[in-house]
């Protein structure tokens, strides 16, 4: 998947390793978490499988680059996986997975956990950089009319953002029902344990 993103930005414009990295950085960093070395190691294996070509290019006064192209086959393979219908939907969620068994944990725990997770945001301004990221692209690349779609992700991750702090306020108002609820229970039980004085 990682590879297919990476060919799609080169697609819109010959590229440096730099350059990928940079383009990545301010348009699918804030879905799809990529390293340095990891786009470095994709470039590699995407350019011996012939999708894309590198080109060194020397420079005056600063030190030479290459420059990556996509070539036929690659638009060839790009094209391929868009319209592969049997890409899976399904996915791993390590957050489902860790809610699912936060009952381990102390409830005070837990409304931390979510406190925590609510505030977390890729979107700290609403995706106002993001779009304005994906403008200035739009400028710079082969087919200005394809930035439409990077916009589209950018709206996905603003509505899921706000699903998910929805969701976190959600799951603190039933923990701190629970935590009621077995303060509640436990100071019933102490006071079922009291002594009763004895009446003659």
């Amino acid at each position: 998947m990682l590879r297919h993103g990476i060919l799609g930005l080169i697609s819109n414009g010959d590229k440096t390793g730099y350059e990928v990295m940079t383009v990545f950085r301010d348009s699918l960093n804030h879905f799809w978490k990529a390293q340095t070395s990891q786009i470095y190691r994709e470039l590699q294996t995407m350019e011996k499988a012939g999708w894309i070509s590198q080109t060194h290019v020397p420079q005056t006064g600063k030190p030479d680059k290459n420059v990556f192209s996509i070539t036929p086959a690659g638009r060839d393979e790009l094209r391929r996986w868009l319209r592969d219908e049997s890409t899976p939907l399904t996915f791993k969620n390590p957050l489902m997975m860790k809610t699912f068994f936060m009952g381990e944990l102390p409830v005070e725990e837990g409304i931390a956990f979510f406190e925590a997770l609510g505030d977390l945001s890729v979107f700290p301004d609403s995706g106002r950089q993001a779009s304005a990221n994906a403008d200035m692209y739009q400028q710079a690349i082969d087919h200005p009319e394809k930035s439409i779609y990077w916009k589209l992700t950018i709206e996905y991750g603003r509505r899921f953002e706000q699903m998910q702090r929805e969701w976190c306020a959600y799951c603190i108002q039933a923990l701190e029902g629970l935590k009621r609820m077995q303060e509640v229970r436990t100071d019933g039980a102490a006071t079922n344990d009291t002594p009763q004085e004895e009446h003659s």
